[in-house]
This record gives structure tokens, C-alpha cells and sequence, in this order.
């Protein structure tokens, strides 16, 4: 892993953990054995290295997300969900940054709106036959984060099964 990559992973851990607001490059610079100045090299500003994650996070959920056939995505996209809550009780690191859009800095909201509107569209192709797919693929897309949220309010990331169970055959 380069020191670029270990970086973007310790950030993504404590955005998961504690938002956006919720770490500083110390803390990055302390758990990656590196200075601050180290972290600044590769990453001038915090907003700088959150768009940086978010772009990076979208990546990898979206060549997940490409990787199973069109008719089945949103069973894909309800499993790569679920596995985010399985993996440590939290949502997706998008979902999380939209909550707090609102606080924070324009190149980080605009990443996180990004990751949404690439998975709509993706999810569109499914519904391409359908008489509004835009219509369909974002209501999907805010029922799984509606329910991952509920999970994560709840404490119970089993909820999110039951919340989005009639998704497993769509």
C-alpha cells in the first residue's frame, strides 16, 4: 500500500467513525506513522484529501456495482450496502458525507453528490424499459440509504435486511 493509500484509509476509517468533523490531520498523521507535513505533502488541505476519498470510494463501489450483469445492479447495490453496515455498523462513506453536506466544503459535497448521481445513472440502465427510469433508479438508491441510516440509528444492521428485502428479487 503506498502512503497515498494509507492515508485515504485511516481518513476513510475515523469519516466512518466520527464525520467529517470528527478528525484531523494529527490524528491521520498519528496513525499513519507519518508528520503532518507528511500528510500535507500528498494531501494540501483536509477537503483536499476527503473530495480525493470520496472520488476514490465512488471508483471502487461503481467497478464493484459494473461488475455484475445490468438486470441484476440492484441486487449488487443492495449487497454492497449491506456489506458496508456488516463491515463495521456504519453507512456508506457518501452517505455519511451527505449528511453533512450542508458543513461542509464545496469540493467534498460536490464528490459526495457525485457518487450519487453516478449510481442513479447506472441504476437507469436497469430501468431503461420502464416509463420514468430516473424516477425508479433514485428511489431505489434513497430507500437503500434511508435504510442503512435507520440501521445505524437503530444499531441493528440486520434492519437494513428487513427494509430493503423486496429488493433482492429486483
Amino acid at each position: 500500500m503506498t502512503t497515498e493509500e494509507r492515508i485515504l484509509a485511516t481518513a476513510e476509517t475515523h469519516i466512518r467513525k466520527s464525520g467529517y468533523h470528527g478528525f484531523s490531520f494529527r490524528d491521520i498523521a498519528r496513525d499513519t506513522g507519518l508528520t503532518n507535513a507528511g500528510v500535507h505533502h500528498h494531501f494540501p488541505t483536509k477537503s483536499d484529501l476527503v473530495a480525493r476519498l470520496a472520488q476514490t470510494y465512488t471508483e471502487r463501489f461503481l467497478n464493484a456495482l459494473d461488475a455484475s450483469p445490468i438486470e441484476k445492479r440492484v441486487v449488487r447495490l443492495r449487497d454492497l450496502f449491506s456489506e458496508s453496515l456488516a463491515r463495521d455498523g456504519q453507512m456508506c462513506l457518501c452517505g455519511l458525507l451527505a449528511a453533512e453536506s450542508s458543513g461542509l466544503p464545496e469540493p467534498v459535497a460536490r464528490a459526495a453528490r457525485s457518487f450519487f448521481e453516478q449510481v442513479a445513472e447506472r441504476l437507469k440502465h436497469t430501468f431503461a424499459a420502464s416509463d420514468d427510469p430516473s424516477s425508479k433508479a433514485w428511489a431505489i438508491l434513497a430507500q437503500l440509504e434511508g435504510a442503512a441510516l435507520l440501521s445505524k440509528v437503530r444499531e441493528d444492521p440486520g434492519f437494513f435486511d428487513l427494509a430493503t428485502r423486496e429488493l433482492e428479487t429486483a
